[in-house]
């Protein structure tokens, strides 16, 4: 069975990407009614999110409004995992503001195009499946540092509409509800939180959610409460998304301006929607997708900045919001998008009576189901460093952001992980039974950058016969510097008129070292390759140092 080659096979996957609405099963009356009121409920938790998010970026709400259409829309026709829910976010925003307060909102049009461009160039690139290099304690320090901003994200709803102001670095500031107002929204977050509890252990046939919202926005304007409401926050009333040219010169001064800011946005996006795809696959079961999502999010960046949107990426509150809704497929996400548009052109003075209350409540038990309560109970029973990664990773997404937090999570760990298998290479010796008077070197564990001084160590050159024998019978020649190790320890027996060889280089290893131009053969038994066959070690290939 002949494989396809990489470039052929990743062609094949763009020819037919899966773009299926109902993978697993029929497309049923009951399925539809759950996929669409599913993506009515997201759609609903999406307008506040949306708005706040415009906020922090400093641009009008309906900017943030067209980017989770338009993104929404286009990842859900062609992303990488149904029942994804991508829109704009507060990790995007923050970068964008100071973009928006130095250069005005064009600037921000054209670094979304060129954010999606980005985007799209790692997924024919097949870069997202470097996402398979981020451990699990990242991916645990990730949910609960994304739960905790999404938990803080919400506490903005308990202070006095109006009272927030845009500091240049985002919305800040503002006067804390007090008295009746605070006790009302904390009793009507907390009635929402218990429907949303109590609705599946009666029935399914609505998304609990939706039945909080709905349950809770129906009592609050049957009595008429005064509680801020979705309209305090902005008018979301607008028409269609108009396309729209990026309105600035276009030249190399441009360029500078807004390349490393899209660079930084399209990192941003890309690792906060493949960390979301691993994690709504965990809960639905399903895998694969990872350049395909970076094409998706891409071309719908690209879309959006064309259209006055904000650009975007994945979004794991409202994803989870989907999945626990029981939407599994394309339908939710399409929905979401459409009802969302539907708000925008019809529907807007009955969407902003809803009360924030029961949005908040929503995203309360969204931070609840997100949180990886588990993680608490572990952290005695995982290694040290593991633990410490978790706590790292949580700190730091809560702190700064999600791309540094799981860069920061990532690098640690392979320090952690180098440093361990540094510590472990160590030597056997004895001598030959083959060749009298030979000192042999079992060498046990694997030789790379952290290993290479460690290996140098082993050697007693000054005491050691005039024929040496390195056996990499369990080790491993990794790296350039455990090649340069293996040419240093040589020069020094060279220089004391004596000799090494190599023995037991598996293949890997041979190819490695042959390539650079350190054997030589010193047996005719196989010229080109065979694992018992003793090689010498030229030395100065490297040039030393």
């Amino acid at each position: 069975m002949t494989r396809k080659a990489p470039l052929a096979a990743f062609a094949s996957r763009l020819a037919m990407p899966d773009l299926r609405w109902v993978p697993d099963e029929r497309l049923t009356p009951a399925r539809l009614r759950i996929e669409l009121l599913s993506g009515l409920t997201v759609a609903l938790a999406l307008v506040p999110e949306a708005v706040a998010f415009a906020f922090v970026a400093g641009v009008h709400p309906l900017v943030g409004l067209y980017a989770a259409f338009l993104v929404g829309l286009i990842t859900a026709l062609i992303g990488g995992r149904p029942g994804m829910i991508s829109g704009a976010t507060g990790a995007l925003a923050v970068v964008m503001v100071s973009l928006v307060a130095k250069h005005g909102v064009e600037y921000l049009f054209a670094t979304v195009v060129l954010m999606g461009l980005l985007q799209v160039f790692a997924g024919l690139m097949q870069w997202g499946k470097f996402i398979r290099l981020v451990p699990h304690p990242v991916m645990l320090g990730f949910v609960n540092g994304l739960a905790i901003v999404i938990f803080l994200a919400q506490l903005g709803q308990f202070k006095v509409p109006g009272s927030m102001e845009n500091t240049g670095h985002g919305i800040s500031g503002g006067e804390w509800l007090s008295g009746m107002p605070l006790y009302l929204m904390l009793g009507l977050v907390a009635l929402t939180m218990v429907i949303i509890w109590i609705v599946p252990r009666i029935t399914r046939v609505v998304p609990a959610p939706l039945a909080g919202i709905g349950i809770v926005a129906a009592l609050v304007i049957a009595l008429g409460l005064d509680v801020p409401r979705v309209g305090d926050l902005a008018s979301i009333q607008g028409g269609l998304p108009p396309f729209h040219i990026p309105m600035m010169p276009l030249n190399l001064e441009t360029l500078e301006i807004i390349l490393p800011y899209a660079v930084i946005l399209a990192a941003i996006g890309l690792i906060e929607s493949l960390l979301t795809l691993n994690l709504v696959g965990e809960i639905t079961g399903k895998r694969g997708g990872a350049s395909q999502e970076c094409i998706a999010q891409g071309v719908a960046n690209t879309v959006t900045g064309f259209f006055g949107g904000m650009g975007g990426c994945a979004m794991i509150g409202q994803s989870m919001i989907n999945v626990k809704s029981g939407g599994r497929t394309r339908i939710a996400g399409i929905a979401a998008a459409l009802f969302l548009l539907v708000f925008i052109l019809f529907a807007a003075p009955v969407i902003e009576l809803i009360p924030l209350a029961a949005l908040v409540g929503v995203m309360f038990m969204v931070v609840i189901g997100t949180f990886a309560w588990n993680s608490l109970t572990i952290l005695r029973k995982v290694p040290l460093m593991d633990a410490f990664v978790i706590l790292l990773v949580t700190v730091v997404t809560v702190m700064e952001d999600l791309a540094v937090a799981v860069v920061v999570g990532v690098i640690v760990s392979a320090l952690a992980y180098a440093w361990n298998n540094a510590r472990r290479i160590h030597a056997v010796t004895r001598e030959s039974v083959t060749e009298k008077g030979a000192k042999v070197y079992e060498i046990k564990g694997p030789l790379f950058f952290g290993s290479s001084d460690g290996f140098i160590e082993l050697f007693t050159v000054e005491d050691d016969p005039e024929n040496v024998i390195i056996d990499f019978a369990d080790s491993r020649v990794v790296d350039q510097s455990a090649l340069q190790a293996i040419e240093s320890i040589a020069a020094k027996y060279e220089a004391s008129g004596k000799a090494i060889k190599l023995r037991h280089l598996s293949r890997d290893c041979h190819r490695l070292l042959n390539k650079a131009g350190h054997l030589i053969v010193d047996s005719d038994d196989d010229p080109d390759y065979e694992l018992a066959v003793d090689y010498s070690v030229r030395t100065g290939v490297l040039g030393g140092h």
